[in-house]
């Protein structure tokens, strides 16, 4: 099976790296209140990464989207087929009841 083409476009790419950067930066401010002995106490820090989060965003959303590809995720997907025969009533194993 193949797999579906992958955008390479400036605004896809950009994207794909959130979630690196965001565990990344996780990281370092779990090193920095380690380091600084509870001076950077991550409930004081958790600002940083929705900013992060809002930068890398803002990023994608100015970068060049040329070459962008579509993929099958983002398309309609075709509607099923009409069903034309006529519904089957359900069957009770035990017979009819009386």
């Amino acid at each position: 099976m193949s797999s579906p083409a992958r955008c390479h476009c400036q605004s896809c790419t950009i994207r794909g790296l959130m979630g690196p950067v965001i565990v990344i930066a996780i990281g370092i401010l779990f090193l920095l209140h380690q380091v600084h002995g509870g001076n950077l106490d991550f409930g004081n820090t958790w600002p940083t990464i929705l900013v992060l989060i809002g930068v890398l965003l803002l990023a994608s959303s100015l970068a060049s989207r040329e070459g962008h590809i579509e993929t099958p995720a983002t398309a309609i997907p075709p509607a099923p087929p009409a069903n034309t025969a006529p519904p089957v009533p359900p069957q009770t194993p035990y017979g009819p009841q009386g």
